[in-house]
């Protein structure tokens, strides 16, 4: 394809081969809000915002909710990206990384940067043996989800295939189209990997009120079209098959590139956000960070940290000098909405050294909270989004509380000091 002439905003009409200043890769969060954030703290050179989807950037959160059951169209960032000078190319899947000449390789041929920024987000994973299969879906994409609607719109049976957070808020979606639902989970619990397990037992209760079976234990042996065989021996009708098993960083690409990676295929980022390759930094589902705070690399594939990240990288950017920068060391956070339940989650409770109850967890609102050295690291609070707020100020003070006055759901966090 030849280069074309672009202009955009407030930079000058120039060739692709000769604009450079900040190449993003990846026009999902974490590399949009990183365009925003460089024009917010005042860089005034070109910036490139590459997407390998054809649609407007988007936020993926409502494709599990609104989009999937018809209630939006989709879920585009409200961004003028032409008033804000920020080039946008879609459709561009980016290939390769050569450090040594600053350029990424494209479909589209070579794209010099001076500053490179990686946001390519995650992947999820497949079910092996599942490709090509009719009816046998992923939710990650808003392809995905205009996919999925015709289908979640003719309520048939549906089998998902994992019991995670994403497994758990397409049930909610496909109960509430009116569609029988079979939750196959191979772990014992739910969100197994994510939250202890006595912290899970009253979540996948949540299944059965709801209406969905769920089947712990369970290995997928073979899909086919129309049904989903057990290793049991059990075989699932299913009308459609839904897997959310996970999702891994999406940085194949970089292979070869000197980015280093850690053994989760991680980009393995420094406190700044900067890879190992100068000029080069790392942000959002894709990046691994050290946090201080938690005394561990962390991998966070949420929502907030493709927010927050992006701030640093481009504070760090316009800086050209990392240390008037503070480092990278938020607090994480997610949500989920599920089975009619809002489940919050701060912190990082890997660690931690007691956790304590706040409420009946078999009632309509409770929250966990994880102390270390007295103080609060982490909190996990199901209709309680007092108890988030507050515990997650206390997580970024580091404030010791007293176990006893966090145990009593009567009294607010913030007033459990020790």
């Amino acid at each position: 394809m030849a280069h074309q002439v672009i202009r955009v905003g407030g930079v000058s009409e120039q060739t692709e081969q000769t604009q450079s200043g900040v190449v993003i890769v990846g026009a999902g969060m974490a590399g949009v809000q990183t365009a925003v954030a460089l024009r917010e703290q005042g860089y005034t050179g070109p910036v490139t915002l590459l997407g390998a989807e054809p649609h407007q950037p988007y936020d993926r959160p409502p494709l599990s909710k609104a989009v999937l059951l018809g209630k939006a169209e989709d879920s585009a960032f409200d961004v003028d990206f032409e008033a804000l000078g920020i080039g946008l190319r879609l459709g561009v899947e980016v290939t390769g990384l050569r450090a040594d000449v600053r350029e990424v390789d494209t479909e589209a041929g070579p794209l010099p940067y001076d500053v490179l920024v990686l946001a390519t987000g995650a992947r999820p994973l497949t079910l092996p043996g599942s490709d090509g299969v009719p009816g046998v879906h992923l939710l990650r994409t808003l392809d995905d989800a205009a996919r999925l609607r015709p289908v979640l719109a003719e309520a048939p049976p549906v089998v998902v295939v994992g019991a995670g957070w994403i497994g758990a808020e397409f049930a909610t979606a496909a109960r509430e189209a009116g569609c029988a639902v079979t939750v196959v989970e191979a772990a014992e619990r739910v969100l197994a990997g994510a939250v202890p397990a006595e912290v899970a037992e009253p979540m996948g209760n949540w299944y059965a009120e709801a209406g969905a079976e769920l089947l712990t234990g369970a290995r997928v042996a073979s899909v086919e079209e129309g049904r989903v065989h057990l290793a049991d021996g059990r075989t699932l009708e299913a009308g459609a098959v839904v897997v959310g098993i996970g999702a891994r960083p999406a940085t194949d690409w970089l292979a070869g590139s000197g980015v280093e990676l850690g053994p989760d295929g991680s980009v393995t980022a420094d406190a700044r956000l900067r890879t190992s390759v100068p000029g080069v930094y790392a942000v959002g589902d894709c990046a691994s960070f050290p946090s201080a705070r938690y005394g561990e690399r962390l991998l966070v594939h949420h929502w907030d940290n493709a927010l927050q990240g992006p701030r640093v990288v481009a504070a760090n950017i316009v800086a050209q000098d990392a240390a008037e920068t503070g480092p990278y060391d938020p607090v994480p956070y997610f949500w989920s909405e599920q089975f009619g339940r809002f489940v919050q989650y701060a912190g990082h409770h890997g660690g931690a050294e007691e956790m304590v109850w706040r409420g009946d967890p078999a009632g309509a609102s409770w929250s966990v909270c994880w102390l270390r050295g007295g103080a609060l690291v982490a909190v996990l609070a199901v209709g309680r989004p007092r108890d988030l707020a507050q515990g997650r100020r206390l997580i970024e003070a580091g404030t010791a509380l007293s176990p006893a006055a966090v145990s009593d759901p009567e009294i607010p966090l913030k007033s459990a000091s020790a």
